[in-house]
Protein backbone atom coordinates (compact mmCIF):
# COMPACT_ATOMS: atom_id res chain seq x y z
CA UNK A 1 0.00 0.00 0.00
CA UNK A 2 1.28 3.43 -0.95
CA UNK A 3 1.17 5.06 2.67
CA UNK A 4 3.01 8.23 1.07
CA UNK A 5 2.50 9.98 -1.81
CA UNK A 6 4.57 12.35 -3.99
CA UNK A 7 3.82 14.93 -6.67
CA UNK A 8 6.18 17.54 -7.86
CA UNK A 9 5.58 20.59 -10.22
CA UNK A 10 7.81 23.54 -11.02
CA UNK A 11 10.26 22.66 -8.30
CA UNK A 12 7.90 21.80 -5.39
CA UNK A 13 7.32 18.37 -3.92
CA UNK A 14 3.89 17.72 -2.33
CA UNK A 15 4.33 15.33 -0.32
CA UNK A 16 1.08 13.45 1.58
CA UNK A 17 0.56 10.73 4.44
CA UNK A 18 -1.94 8.35 3.18
CA UNK A 19 -3.82 6.33 5.53
CA UNK A 20 -6.89 8.61 5.70
CA UNK A 21 -8.67 5.07 7.00
CA UNK A 22 -6.50 5.62 10.36
CA UNK A 23 -5.97 9.22 9.86
CA UNK A 24 -2.49 9.24 9.13
CA UNK A 25 -1.05 7.42 11.91
CA UNK A 26 2.82 7.38 11.54
CA UNK A 27 3.24 3.37 11.20
CA UNK A 28 7.12 2.02 10.83
CA UNK A 29 6.12 0.99 6.98
CA UNK A 30 5.07 4.96 6.94
CA UNK A 31 8.37 5.86 7.76
CA UNK A 32 10.31 3.67 5.94
CA UNK A 33 8.67 4.76 2.49
CA UNK A 34 9.01 8.89 3.73
CA UNK A 35 12.52 8.18 4.16
CA UNK A 36 12.71 6.66 0.74
CA UNK A 37 10.82 9.10 -0.90
CA UNK A 38 13.43 12.08 1.26
CA UNK A 39 15.93 10.53 -0.14
CA UNK A 40 14.26 10.78 -3.58
CA UNK A 41 13.57 14.29 -3.58
CA UNK A 42 17.20 15.37 -1.79
CA UNK A 43 19.02 13.74 -4.89
CA UNK A 44 16.94 15.28 -7.40
CA UNK A 45 17.74 18.62 -8.04
CA UNK A 46 15.16 19.77 -9.73
CA UNK A 47 13.19 19.89 -6.47
CA UNK A 48 13.71 22.94 -3.99
CA UNK A 49 11.00 22.82 -1.66
CA UNK A 50 8.74 20.27 0.06
CA UNK A 51 5.00 20.91 1.14
CA UNK A 52 3.78 17.77 3.61
CA UNK A 53 0.38 17.17 4.63
CA UNK A 54 -1.55 14.48 5.36
CA UNK A 55 -4.98 12.73 3.26
CA UNK A 56 -8.04 13.98 4.66
CA UNK A 57 -9.56 14.64 7.16
CA UNK A 58 -6.14 14.70 8.98
CA UNK A 59 -2.75 16.17 8.85
CA UNK A 60 -2.24 12.59 11.30
CA UNK A 61 -3.62 12.08 14.32
CA UNK A 62 0.03 9.69 15.85
CA UNK A 63 1.65 7.26 16.55
CA UNK A 64 0.43 3.54 15.63
CA UNK A 65 -0.37 2.34 18.70
CA UNK A 66 0.40 -1.04 18.77
CA UNK A 67 3.74 -0.32 17.42
CA UNK A 68 3.77 2.41 20.30
CA UNK A 69 3.19 -0.30 23.18
CA UNK A 70 6.04 -2.82 22.07
CA UNK A 71 8.15 -0.06 21.42
CA UNK A 72 9.83 -0.12 25.52
CA UNK A 73 13.69 0.30 24.08
CA UNK A 74 15.46 3.20 22.57
CA UNK A 75 16.05 1.49 19.30
CA UNK A 76 12.29 1.05 18.71
CA UNK A 77 11.48 4.53 19.75
CA UNK A 78 13.93 5.90 17.12
CA UNK A 79 12.28 3.55 14.51
CA UNK A 80 8.64 5.31 15.25
CA UNK A 81 10.72 9.13 15.25
CA UNK A 82 12.76 8.39 12.35
CA UNK A 83 10.03 9.52 9.36
CA UNK A 84 9.98 12.83 11.12
CA UNK A 85 12.99 13.21 12.25
CA UNK A 86 14.17 12.70 8.53
CA UNK A 87 11.75 15.96 7.68
CA UNK A 88 13.34 17.61 10.65
CA UNK A 89 16.76 17.25 9.50
CA UNK A 90 16.52 17.78 5.91
CA UNK A 91 18.54 20.66 3.97
CA UNK A 92 15.69 21.05 2.05
CA UNK A 93 13.02 24.25 2.92
CA UNK A 94 9.80 22.30 4.04
CA UNK A 95 6.48 23.76 4.98
CA UNK A 96 3.84 21.75 6.40
CA UNK A 97 0.29 22.42 5.30
CA UNK A 98 -1.93 21.49 8.76
CA UNK A 99 -5.45 20.25 7.08
CA UNK A 100 -6.56 18.83 10.67
CA UNK A 101 -5.87 16.82 13.58
CA UNK A 102 -1.90 16.82 14.59
CA UNK A 103 -1.78 14.69 17.38
CA UNK A 104 1.62 13.75 19.00
CA UNK A 105 4.31 12.08 16.45
CA UNK A 106 2.13 13.54 14.06
CA UNK A 107 2.49 17.24 15.59
CA UNK A 108 6.05 16.31 15.69
CA UNK A 109 5.69 16.01 11.74
CA UNK A 110 4.10 19.61 11.81
CA UNK A 111 7.00 20.78 14.08
CA UNK A 112 9.59 19.14 11.97
CA UNK A 113 9.00 21.62 8.66
CA UNK A 114 10.56 25.13 8.84
CA UNK A 115 6.75 26.84 8.41
CA UNK A 116 3.38 25.90 9.26
CA UNK A 117 0.63 26.62 7.67
CA UNK A 118 -2.84 25.88 9.59
CA UNK A 119 -6.39 25.35 7.76
CA UNK A 120 -9.01 26.39 9.71
CA UNK A 121 -10.10 22.39 10.82
CA UNK A 122 -6.27 22.29 12.17
CA UNK A 123 -5.84 21.07 15.81
CA UNK A 124 -2.49 20.48 17.35
CA UNK A 125 -2.43 18.63 20.49
CA UNK A 126 0.94 17.24 22.30
CA UNK A 127 -1.26 14.61 23.73
CA UNK A 128 1.57 12.52 25.60
CA UNK A 129 0.11 13.52 28.99
CA UNK A 130 -3.46 12.07 28.39
CA UNK A 131 -1.66 8.88 27.18
CA UNK A 132 0.57 8.70 30.12
CA UNK A 133 3.68 8.87 28.36
CA UNK A 134 6.63 11.58 28.08
CA UNK A 135 7.12 13.27 25.12
CA UNK A 136 9.36 12.19 22.67
CA UNK A 137 11.90 12.93 19.11
CA UNK A 138 12.44 16.52 20.21
CA UNK A 139 8.82 17.56 20.78
CA UNK A 140 9.12 19.88 23.75
CA UNK A 141 12.41 21.57 22.52
CA UNK A 142 11.10 21.86 19.08
CA UNK A 143 7.58 23.61 20.67
CA UNK A 144 9.46 25.62 23.05
CA UNK A 145 11.83 26.82 20.11
CA UNK A 146 8.94 27.91 18.14
CA UNK A 147 7.25 29.60 20.38
CA UNK A 148 7.83 29.13 23.95
CA UNK A 149 8.40 28.12 27.88
CA UNK A 150 4.65 28.80 28.21
CA UNK A 151 3.08 27.39 25.37
CA UNK A 152 5.35 24.20 25.65
CA UNK A 153 4.14 24.33 29.39
CA UNK A 154 0.53 24.67 28.38
CA UNK A 155 0.46 22.01 26.03
CA UNK A 156 2.64 19.12 27.03
CA UNK A 157 1.88 19.40 30.89
CA UNK A 158 -1.50 21.14 30.96
CA UNK A 159 -3.36 19.06 27.77
CA UNK A 160 -3.95 22.35 25.98
CA UNK A 161 -5.00 21.85 22.49
CA UNK A 162 -5.01 24.70 20.20
CA UNK A 163 -7.31 25.06 16.81
CA UNK A 164 -5.59 26.71 13.63
CA UNK A 165 -6.87 30.06 14.78
CA UNK A 166 -4.92 30.13 18.24
CA UNK A 167 -1.93 28.17 16.85
CA UNK A 168 -1.77 31.20 14.21
CA UNK A 169 -2.17 33.73 17.14
CA UNK A 170 0.28 32.11 19.32
CA UNK A 171 3.02 31.62 16.68
CA UNK A 172 2.93 27.85 16.50
CA UNK A 173 1.51 28.60 12.98
CA UNK A 174 3.06 31.03 10.45
CA UNK A 175 -0.78 32.15 9.42
CA UNK A 176 -4.59 30.18 9.89
CA UNK A 177 -6.45 30.18 6.20
CA UNK A 178 -9.80 28.99 4.65
CA UNK A 179 -9.20 24.75 4.14
CA UNK A 180 -9.75 25.10 0.77
CA UNK A 181 -6.68 27.54 0.39
CA UNK A 182 -4.74 25.81 2.63
CA UNK A 183 -2.92 23.64 -0.17
CA UNK A 184 -2.57 26.11 -2.71
CA UNK A 185 -1.45 28.63 -0.26
CA UNK A 186 1.68 26.55 0.87
CA UNK A 187 2.14 25.98 -2.58
CA UNK A 188 2.27 29.60 -3.55
CA UNK A 189 4.71 29.89 -0.62
CA UNK A 190 6.92 27.09 -1.73
CA UNK A 191 6.33 28.41 -5.37
CA UNK A 192 8.58 31.57 -4.37
CA UNK A 193 11.76 29.65 -3.01
CA UNK A 194 11.72 27.09 -5.85
CA UNK A 195 12.17 30.27 -8.43
CA UNK A 196 15.79 30.75 -5.94
CA UNK A 197 18.76 28.73 -6.97
CA UNK A 198 18.17 25.42 -4.57
CA UNK A 199 22.24 26.62 -3.15
CA UNK A 200 20.92 29.36 -2.00
CA UNK A 201 17.77 28.62 0.17
CA UNK A 202 19.47 25.67 1.58
CA UNK A 203 22.16 27.69 2.65
CA UNK A 204 19.82 30.14 4.07
CA UNK A 205 17.79 27.25 5.76
CA UNK A 206 21.37 26.12 7.61
CA UNK A 207 21.99 29.86 8.44
CA UNK A 208 18.86 30.29 9.99
CA UNK A 209 19.69 26.96 11.87
CA UNK A 210 22.95 28.32 12.95
CA UNK A 211 21.66 31.31 14.67
CA UNK A 212 20.06 29.33 17.30
CA UNK A 213 23.58 29.25 19.28
CA UNK A 214 24.73 32.30 18.27
CA UNK A 215 24.54 34.97 21.52
CA UNK A 216 25.77 38.74 19.97
CA UNK A 217 25.49 40.48 17.10
CA UNK A 218 29.65 40.29 15.97
CA UNK A 219 28.90 36.53 15.74
CA UNK A 220 25.99 36.90 13.82
CA UNK A 221 27.41 39.26 11.48
CA UNK A 222 30.54 36.34 11.56
CA UNK A 223 28.40 33.86 10.36
CA UNK A 224 26.38 35.63 7.34
CA UNK A 225 29.43 37.07 5.79
CA UNK A 226 31.13 33.62 3.62
CA UNK A 227 27.58 32.78 2.57
CA UNK A 228 27.03 36.10 1.87
CA UNK A 229 30.36 36.68 -0.45
CA UNK A 230 29.86 32.91 -2.22
CA UNK A 231 26.66 34.12 -3.10
CA UNK A 232 27.34 37.86 -4.33
CA UNK A 233 30.12 36.08 -6.32
CA UNK A 234 27.11 33.35 -8.38
CA UNK A 235 26.37 34.77 -11.68
CA UNK A 236 22.60 34.89 -11.29
CA UNK A 237 23.37 37.76 -8.39
CA UNK A 238 24.60 39.40 -11.20
CA UNK A 239 21.72 38.84 -13.19
CA UNK A 240 19.36 40.04 -10.64
CA UNK A 241 21.30 43.12 -9.63
CA UNK A 242 21.37 44.19 -13.84
CA UNK A 243 17.45 43.54 -14.14
CA UNK A 244 17.21 46.00 -10.85
CA UNK A 245 18.43 48.16 -12.49
CA UNK A 246 17.04 48.44 -15.61
CA UNK A 247 13.17 48.31 -14.00
CA UNK A 248 14.79 51.39 -12.11
CA UNK A 249 15.82 52.77 -15.04
CA UNK A 250 12.54 52.26 -16.76
CA UNK A 251 10.60 53.65 -13.66
CA UNK A 252 11.87 57.19 -13.90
Amino acid sequence: MTLVLCETQNGVATVTLNAPEVRNAVSLQMNQQLNKTWDRLENDTSVAAVVLTGAAPAFSAGANLDELLAANTPESLSAIYSGFLRVAHSPLPTIAAVNGAAVGAGMNFALACDLILAGHSAMFESRFLQIAAHPGGGHTWRLRNICNRQTAMAMVVFGERLDGHRAAQIGLAWKCVEDEALLSEAQRLANRTARAPRTLTMAMKQTITDMADVTNSQEAVARELEPQVWSINQPIFNEKIQSLKQAITKSK
